[in-house]
């Protein structure tokens, strides 16, 4: 069957498996940020945000994207030109083995398109359901309130020129 979708900006057309998983098919792709998890929904790593809300692609099926707008971390930003979250991620020494990264930075993102100045509590809640061995959670917590800060003031300087 064929799936039209929007990813990270750009139209795909795409034959895919009546039963594929929307992971297998970004991956497929060429998306490698979108990583295979536990295939459960529990660990975060395959997040993906779709039609602005953040979605667990192991356990989405690829035709249910029918239509809709696509979001990974490919599209967020790259090394010339990171998102603030990624920069932040880096900045922090939140990325040890950067598995959980592109989930995290999916969670992160779409709490702060919907509460661009969160508590650490809100923080916390949204990053909940993605699993990190390497760093813990506190350099993530850190790492989004500091985007968070980084985006308001990018805001406000942005405003200030004409």
């Amino acid at each position: 069957m064929k799936l039209n979708t929007r990813i990270n900006g750009k139209d795909y057309c795409l034959e895919i498996n009546p039963n594929a998983m929307l992971v297998d098919v970004l991956r497929q792709a060429g998306l490698k940020s979108v990583k295979f998890g536990c295939g459960e929904g529990s660990c975060g790593c395959c997040a993906v945000m779709i039609d602005g809300k953040p979605r667990n692609s192991c356990i989405t099926l690829a035709g249910l994207a029918e239509g809709a707008e696509i979001l990974t971390v490919e599209g967020m930003g790259n090394p010339q030109e990171p998102h603030a979250l990624q920069q932040a991620f880096v900045d922090s020494g939140s990325t040890q083995c950067g598995y959980c990264n592109p989930g995290s930075l999916i969670a992160a993102k779409a709490l702060l398109d919907s509460n661009p100045n969160p508590s650490a509590e809100d923080v916390k809640d949204a990053l909940d359901g993605n699993l990190c061995r390497c760093t813990g959670y506190v350099k993530r917590i850190d790492a989004v309130l500091s985007a968070a800060k980084a985006m308001k003031k990018s805001k406000k300087t942005s405003r200030g020129k004409k």
